[in-house]
């Protein structure tokens, strides 16, 4: 297995309940942290407790070309090589389709398949350069599997596992790995404004979860975990 001492790891939704857990394990395993998410206030304060420099971390909205431009030049300008991209960062809406309006289904698209797209974009010439490199995606199991009133969330997920397969056969001939890892219900903030019964008792702990990403990001050198699928045990929808 590979060390994540020393690596140089971009974080992107790091502000988020699973984010800041795996920001949190990969700086206590020795890593070189760049961290990005949205929320400046939340970045700024796991920044302090990670006791990482004012240059290792930028409030971005990976939607966006602009902000991606600005991480981009912010993270090797603190940075000399990117090994791991890590894209724990998204948003869920979920109506049913008739109550889902237009710019719901846009918003949903743009955060959790357009942004994604951008970085590997932005950052996949620099792994091609070095010659290796590992991007970790999170679909989630309705990136496999369907939903009742996820048809926004669902389009964006498998969108994602559809694009990173794609790239992935692009890859072939390199060391850059892609990993697509499929978590079933995390209890985590995803929830707090999702007007829905769950079991949140009976979800995953974002803890766990964060675990598996720090564990993701030791993969042998000689191989490749091309999905992994961490669901809770009363709930397996794969």
């Amino acid at each position: 297995m590979e060390q994540i001492k020393g690596k140089n790891i971009l974080l992107v939704g790091a502000t988020g309940s699973i984010g800041s857990e795996t920001a949190r394990m990969l700086a206590t395993s020795g890593a070189q942290l760049f961290l990005t998410g949205r929320n400046e206030a939340k970045l700024v304060a796991l920044a302090l407790k990670l006791n990482l420099s004012a240059d290792r971390f930028i409030a971005a909205d990976i939607s966006n070309k602009e902000d991606i431009a600005r991480l981009k030049e912010a993270f090797f300008a603190a940075m000399p090589r990117i090994d791991v991209l890590i894209i724990a960062s998204g948003i869920g809406i979920i109506k049913q389709v008739e109550q889902l309006e237009e710019d719901e289904f846009l918003q949903t698209i743009m955060a959790n398949l357009y942004g994604p797209y951008l970085l590997v974009k932005s950052f996949l010439p620099a792994m091609k350069e070095q010659k290796k490199g590992l991007i970790i995606n999170i679909p989630g199991v309705l990136g496999k599997v369907p939903m009742a009133g996820a048809a926004a969330y669902s389009a964006s997920k498998y969108g994602l596992t559809g694009m990173m397969q794609s790239i992935r056969e692009e890859l072939k001939r390199t060391e850059i790995r892609i990993t697509n890892l499929y978590l079933g219900g995390v209890d985590s903030a995803f929830w707090d404004h999702i007007d829905l019964r769950v079991q949140r008792d009976k979800m995953i702990v974002a803890e766990e979860a964060a675990k598996t990403i720090w564990f993701l990001c030791q993969q042998p050198s000689s191989a490749v975990i091309s999905e992994m699928v961490l669901q809770p045990f009363n709930h397996q929808a794969i």
